[in-house]
């Protein structure tokens, strides 16, 4: 999903093991990103891109003509069954087959505007009412539109409009009267019904159902950081020589404030299970719903139904403004290379998407990046000569402004020491070029490459239309055309760069009942996306923030009390709660290339090697670990503590008794008791459990769920429980037994929301 294919990846391997030796040195010790990319793109031959293209074409992304038919058939088959939700996926795959105002769209969105009413979706219902008239439904079928729309505004409290509706259905049946007498009879019974309901229900309002989550929506931190921006002025930003960038409390943080609120820059949808490669017409449609056919590919809200692209099958939106928006950024590049892109993986895509956002920056910043000498002295451009020197150029270094040299002192922010949102923050994020293998750095290469060549064959004219300026438009187009291996560079440093920035972009999803809010829920993967704020994290095992994610827009807060000067710490995916250290430090070299060194890391690093009956019992006292068979000791040669087995799982009985109570509490939809049985919960599990045991972890994920679903339903920066909770630690610190009570022993550690929404 996140690379190519396997039999892409399987085909690429093979060429690399066919190059003779001299080649492939080449290729591992290119010094630039620019020798990688130009050595591995001269490889690429002619059948290897007529193989690629056998493997895209694999991916239904065109318009079908036969599809439409098929998928209002199969519809209508689940509607029979009153399987609304099935039909309303089914018709909306025969929106996407179908060619603008066709009697193909107009009937797709007419079945689909009927299953939506019987989902009680009336206000998405009366969208697909006025559709499917725009696109030409036809005539004689328009009295039972025109009666849905009048039940969906009755329903929805909205008397003028729907009597308006009816007194049109009433001339249109006077002008044309087409209905067959039995027919006209269930007409003028239908239509006393509705006005009755009309005069019934004159006084009501209308009310939205998504009134919450928009609430929750225009959540806005308290007060904005100005050296960062999305960020809280609570956090600062530093660098240090070995850890590179991070972020740091300029003050005392309570739990549950909000430090970071991102849009992601860019973000691509995870297409979820595509169906497989269809040799013949029987397979070729699919009836599987996918998150392709559930979420708008730009904001990725969830929607049942989607406007498709008007060009191929593929892409689908929210809104027409979506769609739009979406065309206007990347879409009207990306259209005709559906399959490919699919092929090549998500990295690629996001690669291909960052450079096409680029171009709606300010043109001077991108020509610097990716087009090397300018004339325009205007420009701030860098001491470099050489595609080479420009892509390999360090954002932090020198810049030259109207003649004066300016140090930037952090990478990724602008000449005035701001770090922003941006196609520089982006570009400033590391490739870790030295630390990939050579056959993962010349797989990106080549398709890379192979995307460029598509793009070449396509047409470049697009790439150049989103310059602000007109005269930079002028002056850079002549250099795209002939050096599109310019981009390629770039598209090669941002895939380069996923494999330790991207950010997973999840979801909850729930399969029980719609009346509990946690009920058989999941974390599911939605999108991927880059994220220049929250990439300024740096990772610990056990974490002092939780991430959660509304659409698009990543929101950071501290899971825990953060004292002044503490670093902001998140999660990558490995948590002390849920694998020991050596699987944790295993992945983060894998993935991340660094060796974690965290607290937890190193606390766990120096406990002796546990036995098979080891079971992550602390001692009460010092915290140490616990060995033993039926009496275990303490560990630490200070302390002499024992404590039998048997009454410390007699103890983690109840403890999960407990645990269970509040995930009962949970499915009722009682978050406030529940977070507090939770909490106390973790109170006592700290007193005898290691924070690695799985009851802790499982604890932290309730909290997790039950702090999300609690933040949904009031709309809040911060939720009820975590407001007390700071009101209570405003006082304590102001009273001087309860500040030694926090101080002490006794007092709780604090540890962050289990669930994590890791990197990738």
């Amino acid at each position: 999903m996140d690379l190519p294919v396997d039999e892409w990846k399987s085909y690429i391997l093979q060429k690399w093991s066919l190059l003779p030796k001299s080649i492939q040195v080449t290729i591992s010790t290119a010094e630039t990103l620019s020798d990688l990319f130009l050595h591995s793109s001269s490889l690429l031959q002619p059948e290897d891109e007529m193989f690629l293209k056998r493997l895209s074409r694999g991916y239904l992304v065109g318009k079908d003509p036969n599809a439409p038919l098929f998928y209002r058939e199969e519809g209508n088959k689940k509607f029979q069954k009153k399987d609304y939700m099935g039909a309303t996926v089914l018709y909306s795959k025969g929106v996407s087959h179908s060619r603008p105002n066709s009697e193909d769209i107009s009937l797709c969105y007419a079945n689909r505007s009927a299953a939506l009413f019987h989902l009680g979706q009336y206000e998405t219902c009366l969208k697909d009412i006025v559709r499917a008239q725009t696109h030409g439904y036809p005539e004689g079928l328009q009295p039972k539109l025109l009666l849905r729309k009048a039940e969906c505004l009755v329903t929805l409290g909205r008397p003028q409009e729907a009597s308006q509706t009816i007194s049109d259905l009433e001339s249109n049946f006077a002008a044309k009267p087409t209905l067959a007498a039995s027919q006209f009879q269930i007409l003028q019974r239908t239509l006393c019904r509705l006005k009755v309901k009309v005069q019934e229900k004159g006084n009501l309002t209308e009310t939205s159902p998504a009134a919450l989550t928009k609430a929750f929506e225009d959540m806005d931190l308290r007060e904005e950081n100005e050296q960062i921006s999305n960020t809280s002025s609570s956090v600062s930003l530093c660098t240090d020589p070995l850890k590179g960038r991070y972020l740091v409390a300029t003050k005392d943080i309570l739990p549950g404030e909000l430090l970071v609120k991102e849009d992601a820059f860019v973000s691509v949808l995870n297409p979820g299970e595509m169906p497989p490669w269809h040799h013949g017409l029987e397979s070729k449609w699919d009836t599987r719903a996918t998150n392709a056919d559930l979420y708008c590919h730009r904001c990725l809200k969830h929607t049942l139904a989607p406007v498709p692209c008007d060009g191929c099958s593929y892409a689908k939106y929210c809104s027409q403004e979506c769609l739009q928006q979406a065309w206007d950024l990347y879409h009207s590049i990306e259209c005709s290379l559906g399959g490919l892109l699919l092929t090549l993986g998500v990295f690629c895509h996001i690669a291909l998407r960052s450079t096409l956002l680029a171009r709606f920056e300010e043109a001077g910043k991108v020509i610097n990046k990716l087009c090397g000498e300018i004339t325009n002295r205007d420009i701030c451009l860098p001491e470099s000569k050489n595609l080479a020197q420009i892509l390999s150029y360090d954002v932090g270094g020198e810049s030259k402004k109207k003649g004066k040299t300016v140090e930037t002192p952090i990478p990724g922010c602008d000449i005035n020491g701001k770090y922003e949102n941006n196609y520089n923050a982006v570009f400033s994020l590391l490739p870790h070029t030295g630390n990939h293998s050579p056959v993962h750095k010349f797989l990106c290469a080549l398709s890379v490459s192979a995307l460029c060549r598509q793009l070449e064959a396509a047409s470049l004219q697009a790439f150049t239309t989103g310059l602000k300026s007109s005269k930079l438009k002028a002056a850079v187009a002549p250099m795209l055309y002939p050096e599109l291996n310019i981009w390629g560079v770039a598209m090669l440093r941002h895939m380069l760069q996923l494999q330790c920035n991207a950010q997973a972009i999840t979801t909850i999803q729930q399969t029980g009942s719609e009346e509990n809010l946690i009920t058989d829920s999941r974390q599911v993967r939605l999108a991927t996306g880059l994220f220049p704020v929250v990439s300024l994290l740096n990772h610990s095992c056990s974490p002092n923030t939780s991430v959660s994610f509304i659409s698009t827009v990543a929101t950071v807060r501290a899971s825990q009390q953060i004292r002044k000067g503490q670093e902001i710490l998140h999660c990558y995916g490995p948590h002390e709660s849920r694998m020991g250290v050596a699987e944790r430090c295993q992945k983060l070299r894998s993935q991340y290339f660094f060796d974690c060194n965290c607290p937890p890391c190193e606390r766990e690093k120096q406990r002796p090697s546990q036995g098979p009956r080891w079971e992550a019992f602390c001692c009460h006292r010092c915290g140490a670990l616990l060995q033993g068979g039926d009496v275990l000791s303490c560990g630490s040669t200070s302390c002499t503590e024992s404590v039998s087995r048997d009454h410390l799982v007699s103890q983690l009985q109840d403890l999960q008794q407990q645990v269970g109570m509040a995930r009962k509490l949970l499915r009722n939809g009682e978050l406030e008791r529940a977070i507090q049985l939770l909490l106390g919960c973790q109170h006592d599990a700290e007193s005898f459990l290691l924070a690695e045991h799985s009851v802790v972890g499982e604890i932290e994920d309730d909290l997790a769920q039950a702090y999300a679903a609690l933040g949904k339903g009031t709309g809040r920066s911060q939720p009820p429980i975590y407001r007390r909770v700071s009101e209570w630690l405003r006082f304590a610190t102001g009273h001087p037994v309860l500040r030694w009570a926090m101080n002490s022993s006794n007092w709780p550690k604090s540890s962050s929301m289990g669930l994590q929404y890791p990197k990738l």
